[in-house]
């Protein structure tokens, strides 16, 4: 018979406070990150957005929210009081909206943002 406790897993919300934003990646710009010669990335300002620039390439962040919650875990430390060590979970953040990199050509300028899904939707109602 074993000396310890199935109690499951501990898990507590506990937010860090910081501001976290997850960045969705295109698959040319992850190759070109891991590649043996990754090129110097420059944020700019421009009319609509922020653009992620190379030497070649340029893409424009758009802010994509979601109904499903992304929800970033930690483990939590042992529990002194006991002398079997404790692992839990922590839930730090829940993330609502990504930032998408989209493509920008040279010649045109970035599309004109219009506003959040539902907020279109429920304006024909």
């Amino acid at each position: 018979m074993s000396s310890q406790k199935d109690t499951g897993i501990s898990f507590a919300h506990a937010p860090d406070g910081v501001g976290y934003k997850l960045l969705e990646l295109p698959p040319e710009l992850l190759a070109l990150l891991e590649s043996e010669d990754p090129p110097i990335l420059t944020l700019e300002s421009s009319t609509n957005s922020a653009l992620l620039k190379s030497r070649t390439q340029s893409w424009g962040l758009r802010q994509k929210n979601t109904s499903n919650a992304l929800i970033l875990l930690t483990t939590s430390g042992a529990n002194v009081s006991s002398q079997m060590p404790e692992t839990g979970l922590k839930a730090i953040a829940t993330i609502h909206d990504t930032i998408e990199l989209v493509p920008e050509s040279a010649g045109q300028p970035a599309p004109v943002a219009r506003g959040k899904w539902h907020e279109k939707f429920s304006s024909g109602r």
